[in-house]
């Protein structure tokens, strides 16, 4: 299934290279990612530290970008990306291949530099290359990181075995009361799909990153009955009219009748195969697709 799943980071960057492509890194722990080259404009995502991406088009001190990851196309301030060259970004791809990664699993982790002594503060889904016992090593500089708060992905297993829903439950869960931000991908707020997104990127599964998007991977599930803790919901407006189809919230189920997701901020409401209610009983988000990714 993984394999399915994954933007092939590999793939991305050999076409990329081929095309004598520009590429750069997030330096800083977010980088928020832009609609237009202006700080004034909507957010439309976010990148994490060490994210890659392609960069298509330069204005002034603004980069337009194609994420690698999960194609995400914006506008960010080229002062907080740091510019790799073509070799870089192989060897980041070969060491990836061979030797997997780290990644933040609490909300939170303090990466120290280990020359300057400099702290940075990495969210949730941060991958760490080169990872190894606590210390991971980015364009020339060596970190440490407590490794209590990191998982090893490697081979398509997490700390060496197959993770299983409940294992990405137990991971969400911890985001609990974390507000709504449109475009975020951070434990400071995220919108409906980064939330998604980012939890199971804690599992090496990257999903794409907008709920239309992200229902179009994985497996069908065809009803509540038959699903498991860790499938995601997908939602449109039926509800509000029977013409919906556009796919508009996604959320992650814990059991049958309990949906975790992203609406004002991370909380649990009750779900049954109309949508999800309010304590109210107001149905909010009419149920369209439930589909599995482990």
């Amino acid at each position: 299934m993984k394999k399915i799943l994954t933007l092939s980071f590999a793939l991305v960057a050999c076409i990329c290279l081929v095309n004598g492509a520009e590429y750069a890194i997030s330096n800083t722990p977010v980088t928020p990612v832009r609609e237009e080259p202006s700080e004034a404009a909507e957010q439309a995502t976010q990148l994490l530290f060490g994210e890659l991406c392609e960069i298509v088009e330069r204005r002034s001190s603004w980069a337009k970008i194609c994420s690698t990851k999960d194609g995400q196309i914006g506008w960010v301030s080229a002062k907080m990306m740091t510019p790799v060259s073509e070799e870089v970004v192989q060897l980041l791809t070969e060491s990836r291949a061979a030797n997997g990664e780290g990644v933040v699993a609490v909300p939170m982790a303090v990466a120290i530099e280990i020359e300057t002594g400099e702290k940075r503060m990495l969210s949730i889904g941060t991958r760490l290359p080169n990872y190894r016992k606590g210390s991971f090593e980015l364009l020339g500089k060596k970190y440490k990181i407590d490794p209590r708060g990191v998982y090893r992905l490697e081979s398509g297993e997490v700390n060496g075995k197959k993770a299983t829903g409940e294992d990405v439950v137990r991971v969400a869960r911890q985001l609990l009361n974390v507000s709504y931000l449109w475009g975020g991908k951070n434990m400071m707020g995220y919108d409906c799909s980064g939330f998604t997104q980012t939890v199971y990127s804690v599992f090496g599964i990257d999903l794409l990153r907008n709920a239309r998007e992200q229902v179009t991977q994985g497996e069908d599930v065809r009803s509540l009955a038959e699903a498991h803790p860790g499938d995601l919901v997908f939602f449109d407006h039926a509800d509000r009219d029977p013409n919906a189809t556009r796919i508009t919230h996604v959320g992650m189920l814990i059991s049958p009748t309990e949906v975790l997701h992203c609406s004002g901020c991370v909380h649990v409401d009750r779900i049954d195969e109309n949508g999800i209610y309010l304590a109210n009983g107001k149905m909010t988000h009419h149920l369209a697709k439930i589909k599995r990714y482990l």
